[in-house]
């Protein structure tokens, strides 16, 4: 992110993060819309030098909304969703529904056939029973246009993340096992059905990954399964869970190194079984929007309890910042503006919301000076930050502003007190 500070103000392309507070008002969720098309390149630059047929798609889950999926569009890439929520912005925002693919380990009959009935015709299978489900509803497709599938796969490798968000291994909600055929039998049934036409396979082994090893492992043990079952596939999905840099001891995924290494082992391996290069998608969302995003907030009551904390207390909370609550993840929080004299004291940072558990962040070197009405903002929250957020405590959801070189403007507007109660039956 392009977050530097000039005469002790924290800047972003040039607007004082500050100004911009007090403009659209805090919590306020800022993105550098330039460093996300940036990555965006660095993506479609990497598989380009390698060659091969691909596409990178990203998953909305991380930050969703018209303007966001417009810039995907333009920088030419698919999307993938898990909702017919996520499905209905994608339309929404004129995405084309040839680029769009629909994941999920529980699609409803309802999500299905609205995709369906819009255009969808790229699913992924994450369980047997879906295979039925979707052919039924798409009886009424002509035998030429048929519904496209990948199934998605457990290839049993071991990633070093947080267990929440780990989803390769062979005990998981997600996907079919490789090792008790669930795999094999699903695609056995898709072969047999009459509107599903079997394209591939699809894997997501987890999050915050932040080197290439367990994607390789992954290849050789799904191309050695491939080939023991004598399966051929016109498209390999890798899925995402490219790392990004939270905090000074984070290591983020190198993408040019990183997937050099994997594209390399895939052609070696390819070359070996003897197979055609795929179609290959990967599935990068974190690694696009986190550090591209800062959310600032106001701060209010500071209490100092002697020789014990000082907390700091900010106008929002877990309702728009979940992750920390959650599972413990660490950020990087920052003064908007520098104390003159550079003083720092360690500092809890919390919410407003009635939890306990309601922290931004712990034990946190901020200015000594800190006061009411001061400026306080949390790096690489732009994934999982706004898509994540709640009412809880009926707390409005942040406004959402991109900057560039080109300017600021804003893409979601603040919530508003009617809205919060817009369905309530009186």
């Amino acid at each position: 992110m392009t977050t530097e500070y000039e005469n002790g103000q924290l800047m972003m392309r040039g607007h004082k993060i500050a100004d911009l507070a007090k403009e659209y008002g805090t919590p306020l969720i800022i993105y550098d819309e330039d460093k996300m098309t940036s990555i965006m390149n660095q993506y479609h630059q990497i598989f380009k030098s390698h060659q091969v047929p691909y596409s990178i798609s990203y998953a909305s889950k991380a930050f969703s909304s018209i303007q966001m999926i417009k810039i995907l569009k333009r920088q030419e890439m698919e999307l993938d969703v898990v909702s017919v929520g996520e499905l209905y912005t994608a339309l929404e925002a004129g995405f084309p529904v040839e680029d769009i693919h629909f994941h999920g380990n529980n699609k409803t009959p309802f999500e299905i056939d609205y995709a369906i009935k819009a255009g969808v015709r790229f699913f992924i299978i994450d369980a047997i029973d879906e295979i039925g489900l979707i052919n039924e509803l798409a009886k009424d497709l002509s035998e030429t246009d048929r519904i496209n599938v990948l199934i998605r796969i457990n290839p049993s490798v071991e990633v070093n993340t947080h267990e929440y968000i780990s989803t390769g291994q062979e005990d998981s909600k997600f996907g079919l096992s490789l090792s008790n055929g669930a795999a094999k039998t699903a695609i056995d049934l898709i072969q047999q059905s009459e509107h599903l036409s079997f394209k591939g396979i699809h894997y997501h082994l987890g999050s915050q990954l932040s080197e290439s090893r367990p994607f390789i492992n992954a290849i050789t043990n799904v191309f050695t399964w491939l080939d023991e079952e004598d399966i051929n596939i016109e498209v390999l999905n890798m899925g995402g869970g490219y790392g990004v840099k939270y905090t000074q001891d984070d290591v983020r995924f190198p993408i040019e190194s990183g997937f050099d290494e994997i594209l390399t082992h895939l052609k070696e391996t390819l070359e070996a079984s003897n197979r055609p290069v795929p179609h290959l998608m990967i599935e990068p969302g974190r690694s696009i929007t986190a550090e591209a995003g800062l959310t600032v907030y106001e701060v209010g009551t500071i209490k100092n309890i002697h020789g014990i904390s000082k907390y700091v207390s900010i106008d929002g909370g877990m309702s728009d910042h979940i992750r920390t609550p959650l599972y413990g993840a660490e950020y990087e929080v920052i003064p908007v503006k520098l104390s003159d004299d550079n003083a720092q004291v360690s500092t809890h940072v919390v919410g407003k919301l009635c939890e306990s558990g309601d922290v931004i962040g712990k034990h946190k070197m901020l200015p000594h000076d800190l006061k009411r009405g001061d400026f306080l903002a949390v790096k690489s929250t732009g994934a999982y930050h706004y898509s994540m957020a709640s009412n809880y405590n009926q707390m409005q959801k942040p406004a959402v502003i991109f900057v560039s070189d080109s300017g600021v403007r804003e893409v979601i507007r603040r919530q508003s007190l009617p809205q919060l109660i817009e369905n309530d039956v009186r």
